[in-house]
């Protein structure tokens, strides 16, 4: 069955994006798209330009405090924080663009921290403890926007069935996000047994590691979704809340449709979803996203990893040399007695 499985994802994901495309090319039909995106790209500010880099630098930062958190859960902190950030973002960097299913998982983390001493049981149960992390995230922002602005999801209207669209469900929704972040916490402070569901483990943390998930996983939503809000014009700007929960809804889309970087499918939520300000104007800001989210941190983490590599190639050649050499210099000496 898993086989069945790692050969359907890719196929959703491939199809995801296809018709994401497709309806994306409907709706911008007869627009000559690339000089409208690039008018609106040169008309942001190099202020806006810079607070967009604030805030992919903002994200990146809390996603190297995912795996510090993991590593405090599992008892390590011998590991130095240059490490850590290097690893977490070349793993998210790899991840975002190519998909989680590889990447994201445990063989970048095991390739790294291996090197460090961690077996493969620990990075599994860190890989887990991340994704744990982000999920916890999701849930408290997307809880707080949904109980503070229900009406929020109306903008998916025709997009979503109307019952998830309805203010009242909508409340709803959002308190039982909210009930389960709450839960966790209380797991956590009243050390509670693991918590198993079907295949599912989940290993109540110490309360300080708990209360550190709390602050660092809606930070990486905060500025990833912030590059997006400083990139949209002030006319017309829906307001930082508006485009968090837009942000919030897409990017799950983006997750569940399994699409690599989301493609498509981000982008068409993000529209149907700010219909008041100018499409043009969405499609640069969301440019601008997957320029400073994605496309830069994919470069630098393609460089990161061969340099990794490179680096290990050199110490495995120059062991096998030492290696080689050591019964010739034996031999030498038992000639010599």
């Amino acid at each position: 069955m898993k086989r069945v499985f790692d050969f359907i994802w890719p196929v959703i994901g491939i199809l995801a994006v296809i018709g994401s495309v497709w309806m994306l090319s409907y709706e911008f039909r007869g627009d000559s798209v690339g000089p409208e995106v690039w008018a609106n790209l040169k008309a942001i500010s190099p202020h806006q330009y810079a607070l967009a880099l604030a805030s992919t630098l903002l994200a990146y930062a809390a996603l190297a405090g995912y795996d510090r958190i993991a590593l405090l859960h599992l008892g390590i902190n011998h590991i130095s924080w240059t490490f850590i950030s290097l690893c977490s973002f070349t793993t998210y960097a790899l991840g975002h663009n190519i998909g989680a299913s590889v990447f994201s998982g445990a063989m970048v983390r095991y390739r790294a921290y291996s090197t460090k001493g961690l077996s493969a049981a620990q990075v599994a149960v860190l890989v887990g403890f991340c994704s744990l992390t982000f999920g916890l995230g999701t849930l408290l922002l997307g809880g707080m926007v949904l109980v503070i602005k229900p009406e929020q999801l109306q903008r998916l209207d025709g997009v979503l069935p109307a019952i998830m669209t309805n203010p009242l469900t909508s409340r709803a929704l959002g308190l039982a996000c909210l009930l389960a972040v709450i839960l966790y916490g209380l797991g956590s402070v009243l050390r509670l047994r693991p918590l198993v569901i079907g295949g599912l483990r989940i290993d109540y943390p110490h309360p300080k590691i708990m209360l550190m998930q709390f602050v660092v996983a809606p930070m990486e939503l905060l500025g990833a979704a912030g590059i997006i809000y400083f990139a949209l014009p002030e006319a017309g700007n829906p307001g930082y809340f508006v485009v968090l929960g837009v942000f919030l809804a897409s990017f799950s889309a983006a997750l569940v449709s399994n699409a690599p970087g989301g493609l498509g499918v981000f982008e068409l939520v993000f529209i149907k979803a700010l219909p008041a300000v100018p499409q043009f104007k969405i499609l640069a800001a969301l440019l601008v996203f997957r320029l400073f989210y994605l496309l830069i941190p994919l470069l630098f983490a393609i460089v990161v990893v061969v340099l990794f590599e490179r680096s290990k190639l050199d110490l495995t050649l120059h062991r096998n040399a030492a290696d080689a050499d050591a019964p010739k210099a034996s031999a030498g000496q038992s000639r010599a007695r």
